[in-house]
C-alpha cells in the first residue's frame, strides 16, 4: 500500500504542476518508437539506505522499443533500480535520463506494476481503473474497459479486486500499468506466485506490446518463460550490472 500511495501522490503532484497535460490521443493504438538515441541513460547511479548501499554506480543507456530483463540475487539492487527509473527511489548520487527528462517530469510516458498489485481489493477491477484514469484526466470507461479486454479479463466483472486469482490480479495490475499508455513499462515480479499457464500468458501480452512498439524492463526470478522473446537479459549483483547478454545461457538460467 505504500508504494501505491507514493504512486498516486505523485501522481497528483505533477498533475497540479501543469506538466502532465490531459492528451487526447492516449487512446491511440501505440506505434513503434524508431528513435536510434537511448530512451534511458543512467550515470553512476547510487542510492543508499542508512549505511546500506542498494544500486553502486550504475550506468547504462538503454534503447527504444527492447525487451529488458533484469536478473539476479534477491539483494542485487533489481526493484531499487526499477523503482529509480519509476521516479520512486530518489537517487543518493547520479543521474537518470528518461526521453530527455528526470523521471517525474517523465511519469507520463512510464508505467510501473509493482510486485504487490497497488489495486484495491475492495473495488472491482473497473473501479480501480476508474479511479487512476482520473489522475490521468481519462473521460468515460473506454479505456479502462480496452485494456482490461486487452489483458483477457471481463470489464464487466462486478467482484472485488480482493476476490481474484493471483493470475487475475497480476492481469488487472498490468492493465492499471498501461492505462495512460505509456512508452515504457516496468514491471516487477509480474509473474509471481502465478501459474505456469497465467504467466505463459502475460508473457503473450507483453509479446504483442514489445512489438508495438513499448520499451519494456522486467524483473523476474523466472527468466526461462523469456527466452526467446526478451531482446536483452540484464545481470545485477551487489548493486551493479555485472553483464548484458541476448540470450539466457544455461549456466546462468539455473541460478534464477
Amino acid at each position: 500500500m505504500t508504494d501505491l500511495l507514493i504512486v498516486t501522490n505523485e501522481m497528483q503532484r505533477i498533475l497540479r504542476s501543469g506538466k502532465l497535460r490531459p492528451d487526447s490521443e492516449c487512446c491511440n493504438f501505440p506505434t513503434p518508437v524508431t528513435d536510434a538515441a537511448p530512451i534511458i541513460t543512467v550515470s553512476n547511479l547510487i542510492k543508499q539506505f542508512g549505511r546500506f548501499a542498494a544500486l553502486r554506480g550504475v550506468t547504462a543507456e538503454f534503447d527504444a522499443g527492447k525487451f529488458h530483463v533484469i536478473l539476479g540475487d534477491n539483494g542485487a539492487g533489481k526493484t531499487t533500480l526499477l523503482r529509480a527509473l519509476a521516479g520512486l527511489a530518489h537517487p543518493t548520487r547520479g543521474t537518470i535520463s528518461i526521453l530527455g527528462k528526470n523521471p517525474q517530469d517523465a511519469c507520463r510516458e512510464v508505467g510501473y506494476m509493482a510486485h504487490p498489485s497497488l489495486l484495491y481489493d475492495e473495488m472491482s477491477g473497473l473501479e480501480n481503473l476508474r479511479y487512476f484514469a482520473r489522475l490521468y484526466d481519462i473521460a468515460g470507461d473506454g479505456r479502462c474497459e480496452q485494456v482490461i479486454r486487452s489483458v483477457r479479463l471481463d470489464p464487466e466483472l462486478a467482484r472485488p479486486v480482493g476476490q481474484y486469482s493471483q493470475g487475475m490480479r497480476q492481469r488487472m495490475s498490468l492493465a492499471r500499468a498501461i492505462l495512460h499508455d505509456p512508452t515504457i513499462l516496468l514491471l516487477d515480479e509480474p509473474f509471481s506466485n502465478v501459474d505456469v499457464h497465467s504467466a505463459r500468458e502475460m508473457v503473450v501480452l507483453l509479446k504483442g506490446m514489445r512489438y508495438a512498439g513499448k520499451t519494456i524492463f522486467v524483473v523476474t526470478h523466472q527468466a526461462s518463460l523469456l527466452e526467446g522473446v526478451a531482446d536483452e537479459f540484464v545481470w545485477m549483483r551487489d548493486g551493479q550490472i555485472v553483464d548484458r547478454t541476448s540470450t539466457l545461457t544455461p549456466d546462468r538460467a539455473g541460478t534464477q
